[in-house]
């Protein structure tokens, strides 16, 4: 299986990005599929992630700001971020994880052991909030 991440790129503060996650080659509808970001010298911080059932959960840092969808025929998950500041900036990544359920504390551990609970992993996309 593979992810494909896509729609980084250089922002002013308060601009606006769409990030896109494509899976191909493993049954897109079975995965929890979340996005994580790491900033330079920091650890992964999960952002956001989408159940099958369209259940999600936000971090606090983008509660309000972010929005995550899913488009089943085109097996692609989206994150619209807005309103974003230096502080988003980072490497995106999204992830998929078989069978789980897309709730705050699960998610946070999973990120935490990426390696471990997701089986198939983008090579991320660089968003960089700067003026």
């Amino acid at each position: 299986g593979q992810l494909v991440e896509s729609g980084g790129g250089l922002v002013h503060p308060g601009g606006s990005l769409r990030l896109s996650c494509t899976a191909s080659g493993f049954p897109f509808g079975d995965y929890l599929i979340g996005w994580f970001r790491q900033a330079p010298g920091k650890e992964h911080e999960g952002v956001s992630c989408i159940s099958s059932e369209v259940i999600t959960y936000y971090d606090d840092s983008v509660k309000g700001r972010f929005s995550i969808s899913m488009d089943k025929v085109k097996k692609t998950v989206y994150l619209q971020m807005n309103d974003l500041t230096p502080e988003d900036t980072a490497v995106y990544y999204c992830g998929a994880d078989l069978g789980a359920l897309c709730e705050g504390e699960y998610y946070k551990r999973a990120v935490k052991d990426y390696g471990r609970y997701f089986e198939v992993m983008g090579q991320g996309t660089l968003v960089n909030v700067s003026s």
